[in-house]
């Protein structure tokens, strides 16, 4: 239940103002009629009347969902049945429910309202379904853990996904802290997409859902900036030998660095006859200045055959792999910029999902 009676007034009053905003709808709200019960609502939808008990909570993941609708359908079996007979119908009242969490509530047909505005109710006779963005609140917690250290947890479940993990093991293959990798894996967790086993500090889990993390990821793309891009031309350069030279120069330098984009993507899983420019990430200093230097680079506005992003730290190298003596960043990073960038891109994106990733 949610905590303050102030909450639970104003969702109970939301809910009842958008059911009445609905043609033919009319809405009441009883006593409840048993402290266990959140509310009771009366309605009255195209002449056909439907009784609704109402449970509260303030925030529903997947992995809450199977416990709630237990609940909440134990509950309408012991309440009076309303006119014309049968169990009142059930319903989940929230601040936010997950995607996932309403598709799991469609599938068993109980009811869900959330602050959003999106509404399902399934009663005999009178189907509502109001699809609308998730609410803010939502909508901002999922896109944090797709950003700085928390998205570099989320990598390396990706990158490890067919393995069995335990806090401190995800913490060192991620570079973050354990607290921040217990954080993450509790929000995914909740979005009902890992297994677990053990207890306490022996604890591990499992990615299970692999491709609705990533899917997850995709969708939170445009939210996301880049950082800022470095367009050079380096004179009498091919690709293939500008990602050559460009690997010679950052490791006589000790710079690190991962080409990612078409050029990566292109050695992962070949796709298109040629690339027109390399595209990496490069740590940021004096080596990485000196190592464009030794390129023969220039800096210019148009027609550029190198791209640049500063790596700000070692989390932006992440997983890089070495293919042909050359370092590219790795295929869930390329994928991930492919989406972002222009032309073919995205077909090869998609190819690179399906023949290197795999998922």
């Amino acid at each position: 239940m949610i905590q303050t009676q102030t909450s639970e007034r104003e969702l109970i009053d939301q809910f009842l103002a958008a059911l009445r905003s609905l043609p033919e709808v009319q809405a009441e709200r009883e006593g409840s009629g048993a402290p266990e019960l959140d509310a009771r609502l009366v309605l009255d939808v195209a002449g056909k009347p439907v009784h609704a008990l109402v449970e509260l909570r303030k925030a529903v993941y997947p992995r809450d969902v199977r416990q709630l609708i237990w609940r909440i359908r134990d509950l309408a079996r012991q309440q009076p049945a309303g006119e014309g007979g049968g169990e009142p119908m059930a319903i989940l009242v929230a601040e936010s429910i997950s995607p996932g969490a309403k598709e799991l509530l469609r599938a068993e047909r109980v009811g869900y309202y959330d602050s959003g505005g999106s509404l399902y109710l399934p009663a005999r006779g009178a189907y509502l379904y109001v699809d609308k963005p998730p609410p803010k609140s939502l909508f901002r917690s999922i896109r944090s853990l797709f950003t700085g250290r928390r998205a570099q947890v989320l990598h390396g479940l990706l990158i490890r996904h067919q393995d069995w993990l335990g806090v401190k093991d995800l913490a060192e293959l991620t570079l973050v802290s354990p607290a921040t990798a217990s954080q993450v894996l509790s929000e995914v967790e909740r979005l009902d997409w890992l297994e677990s086993r053990g207890q306490g500090p022996g604890k591990q889990r499992h990615l299970r859902e692999p491709a609705a993390l990533l899917d997850a990821w995709v969708k939170q793309l445009g939210s996301i900036r880049l950082p800022a891009l470095r367009r050079y031309f380096v004179p009498a350069m091919k690709p293939d030998g500008l990602m050559e030279r460009l690997g010679q120069v950052c490791e006589a330098r000790g710079v690190d660095y991962a080409v990612s984009f078409e050029a990566a993507a292109q050695r992962y899983a070949p796709f298109l006859s040629a690339v027109s420019q390399v595209r990496c990430r490069l740590s940021a200093g004096s080596g990485a200045d000196a190592a464009i230097a030794d390129l023969g680079a220039r800096v210019v506005s148009e027609g550029a055959n190198l791209a640049v992003f500063e790596a700000k730290s070692a989390g932006d190298l992440l997983f890089r792999e070495r293919v042909g003596g050359v370092w590219l960043a790795s295929p869930i990073q390329v994928y991930l910029d492919l989406l972002r960038g222009e032309g073919r891109a995205r077909e090869m994106a998609e190819h690179l999902r399906r023949e290197r990733i795999g998922f």
